[in-house]
């Protein structure tokens, strides 16, 4: 099988799409949608202000959903200001209050306990063009770096903009070449998706859905694959045929790509992708030379830890340094796009004494960082050997999509040793005998602590027992995790 260039392969079942973006055989992407919990982002709604907060700048929008969505004032389209205008940033309460009635887009989904950020800066995408409605001009994706084709996709857009316009478009990276038949095509089908939008936000009440963004297996087709993809395979016919209707319209030019898979092995078990969302949730990352990368994700920042691990090298400690930080710099990028790992990330590469060395490893992530659809900002190595990077999150990572807390250790990572456990028992133990008489005493606890209290705390319970004058017995709770434990006086 060729496995040189990109592919998309999407797998479909009623509850759930998945979509993995595979390059050369290696699993560098992966979208999860489930029918329970489907992204917000990109969808347009009609809401109500339920508060304004001047003290943050921000109101609370009520959109139906089971969290009001959070919108900054800075996130608020500047009606009758004009362009470059130095003054203050205008207070909340001018431009919204209690009750009124406003039409949002979701920029990012509503993450852990915080509900959904939102703008009034509306933004429609298709194939080739971003539709900003109420803007003017016309903006090119930063990542088309050729001047002259640049210049040339601006100028096509521009052309055909009637003088009267009210909105603005902004080139996406996939225009880079397109033709000028497939950027007007796009340029129509916008204008008419938000008349029906602008139409229905007219009609709608507050708390309403007017527009949602696309099914996943459309969106990633529409926003991941290039011209240049090698295909696009999916094990759904329905999906198949939705796809394949999607970009005959709108994509023609990989429209051929798309194909059915209907092999027995199911897809992502191809080029081991299943093992590898596996080993996506895993702290630790081994790397080929022997080193491994750790990655701790918190609320409020990513942290990664590079460590040379069994690997010596050849030459000396600085070499082996240098080119472990080298790899696990690849490393890293491809696993922040895999776990889709987003805000501030610290990375604690191991020091390194030379200044190119430093350098060639940041130029390292830099490149490997390319790819990435989502943006990401590299600061330099800071004075504590620290590199601090951010990347744009828009959506939940994979952990917490596929993940929930530990109910055994309350999401604190951790569980008490049995020999702590054994300890506290002997403390309760002690509280009761000062508290209340009884006969005897049963100590309910896991098999690993029943089994440490006759073995190696032996002598303590013994001890314990003359101490009290009652009997103490062990009983094994199969239910019972390592840490709970209950002292039952008879």
């Amino acid at each position: 099988m060729n496995t040189m260039g990109e592919e998309v392969l999407i797998n479909v079942t009623p509850r759930e799409v998945r979509a993995a973006v595979v390059e050369n055989g290696v699993l560098q992407e992966l979208l999860v949608e489930r029918a329970s919990r489907r992204g917000l982002a990109g969808n347009i709604y009609k809401g109500h202000v339920s508060r304004a907060l001047p003290g943050m700048q921000a109101a609370f929008i009520d959109m139906g959903l089971e969290r009001t969505g959070f919108l900054h004032v800075s996130d608020i389209r500047a009606t009758g200001r004009r362009n470059g205008d130095q003054e203050r940033e205008p207070a909340i309460r001018e431009l919204l209050r209690e009750g009124d009635h406003v039409l949002v887009q979701v920029l990012k989904d509503p993450i852990g306990t915080k509900g959904a950020r939102l703008t009034t800066q509306v933004t429609i995408p298709s194939r080739y063009l971003v539709l900003l409605p109420g803007s003017e001009g016309v903006g090119v994706s930063a990542r088309i770096e050729d001047e002259a084709e640049r210049t040339r996709l601006r100028e096509a857009v521009e052309m055909q903009m009637p003088q009267d316009a009210n909105h603005g478009y902004i080139v996406r990276t996939a225009a880079e070449g397109a033709a000028l038949e497939a950027l007007r095509a796009d340029m129509l089908f916008l204008g008419r998706l938000w008349d029906s939008v602008h139409q229905q936000s007219e009609q709608a009440t507050p708390g309403q859905l007017v527009h949602e963004d696309l099914p996943l297996e459309l969106r990633v087709v529409r926003d991941l694959v290039s011209s240049g993809i090698q295909r696009v395979r999916v094990d759904s016919e329905k999906a198949y045929a939705r796809i394949r209707g999607f970009t005959r319209s709108f994509m023609p030019d990989i429209a051929e790509s798309v194909e059915l898979y209907a092999g027995r092995r199911p897809i992502l078990d191809m080029y081991g992708i299943e093992d590898e969302i596996q080993r996506a949730l895993e702290r630790s990352v081994p790397l080929k030379s022997g080193g491994h990368i750790v990655i701790d994700q918190t609320e409020a920042m990513t942290t990664v830890d590079v460590n040379t691990g069994a690997y010596v090298g050849h030459r000396n400690l600085e070499e082996t340094i240098f080119r472990t930080n080298l790899e696990a710099a690849v490393a890293i990028a491809r696993q922040l796009r895999l776990r889709n790992l987003g805000g501030i990330i610290i990375i604690d590469f191991i020091d390194m004494e030379e200044d190119s060395h430093r350098e060639q490893v940041l130029e390292a992530l830099d490149n490997a960082l390319a790819g990435d659809h989502a943006r990401t900002q590299v600061t330099q190595v800071s004075p504590l050997g620290l590199v601090e990077m951010t990347r744009k999150r828009t959506r939940e990572s994979l952990e917490h999509i596929l993940c929930e807390p530990c109910q055994t250790c309350h999401n604190t990572g951790y569980v008490k040793t049995a020999q702590t456990v054994c300890y506290e028992i002997f403390r309760e133990v002690l509280r009761q005998h000062r508290q209340f008489s009884f006969k005897e005493l049963i100590v309910l606890a896991h098999q690993d602590v029943v089994e440490m209290l006759l073995d190696e705390e032996s002598a303590s319970l013994a001890e314990l027992e003359e101490f009290t004058g009652k009997p103490i017995r062990l009983q094994s709770e199969s239910m019972y995790t390592q840490d709970r434990f209950d002292v039952v006086l008879v």
